[in-house]
């Protein structure tokens, strides 16, 4: 099991009037971490009581937060500015693409020698530009992108 944290103290964050984040958790480097919401999901334990899936959350360009509701709260009797013991991992997360993926995406789609003509700077730009989209779906879109431009210029 891969821990975003494990057995680390937090402070449970209370920010009034801010909805379902009033009570929340920042959660230590998880700013890189890339999904749209609903696709990050975490569980573990907070002060050992267990979570079994929370959505973390992307506010700003900081690390995630949970929404650490009344129930929860309750449970371990904490309040805003209290230190909580926190154990998560990463329930799910889209798989993330690598330069090998687009370079045989490129190859089962007939572009490869295309993309092998451009110059090495030119195939870095694309391969960069399509890791750095922020979903799989993104990343998709950007390579059928590249695959009809390379299309093109095989003249088909």
């Amino acid at each position: 099991m891969n821990y975003l944290v494990k057995n680390r103290k937090l402070e449970l964050k209370y920010v009034p009037g801010n909805g379902a984040w009033t009570y929340h958790l920042v959660i230590p480097n998880t700013k890189n971490l890339v999904g749209k919401w609903g696709s990050l999901k975490v569980a573990g334990t907070i002060d050992n009581y267990p979570i079994e899936s929370l959505n973390l959350a992307k506010i700003g360009e900081g690390d995630k937060l949970i929404s650490i509701n009344g129930k929860i709260r309750k449970a371990i009797q904490k309040k805003g500015g209290d230190s909580v013991t926190v154990s998560l991992y990463l329930l799910h997360q889209e798989k993330q693409w690598t330069k090998e993926d687009i370079i045989e995406s490129f190859h089962a789609l007939g572009v490869i020698e295309a993309f092998l003509q451009l110059s090495r700077d030119e195939q870095q730009d694309i391969t960069q530009d399509i890791l750095s989209q922020k979903s799989q779906e993104l990343q998709l879109k950007k390579l059928t992108s590249y695959v009809d431009s390379l299309t093109a210029k095989r003249g088909d």
